[in-house]
């Protein structure tokens, strides 16, 4: 792969800052309630969500234009949770939730969120390493 772009961000833990080469973000971090946390910043699965949700809108976005469908009204909402593995340590699996409008109901919607799921760079990255649920709605 060739990059066109890349993003580097800096870290120090759940319980510290997470902070963007160009200031752009600049966000405390705290694990949160559900977790045993305060709650008191952002988490690394809201992030992820965040980026996700952003991206597979962006991908979906780029399929309608190449097949002339109208994806205007398109909403995605990305669900990443996280949860103990078979292993004894952490895993995450992600649910999509994608809101189309009228005219993209019923196989029209579903086929276009598979063309999407197959594009989009995040959904590339997860799979086969995380579960990734795509619903309609």
């Amino acid at each position: 792969m060739d990059a066109l772009y890349t993003a580097v961000a800096t870290a120090n833990g759940r319980e510290g800052r997470a902070v963007s080469t160009d200031g752009q973000i600049d966000l405390p971090l705290a694990f949160p309630p559900a977790l045993g946390g305060d709650g008191r910043g952002t988490n690394p699965e809201q992030l992820f969500a965040a980026g996700y949700a952003a991206c597979f809108a962006s991908a979906m976005g780029a399929i309608g234009r190449q097949e002339k469908i109208d994806v205007t009204d398109a909403s995605v909402t990305a669900e990443v949770s996280i949860g103990k593995d078979t292993d004894g340590g952490f895993g995450l699996s992600v649910v999509m939730r994608v809101e189309l409008p009228d005219h993209l109901q019923g196989e029209a919607g579903r086929a276009l969120l598979e063309k999407t799921h197959a594009y989009c760079p995040y959904s590339k990255a997860t799979r086969g390493n995380i579960p990734v649920e795509l619903v309609v709605e």
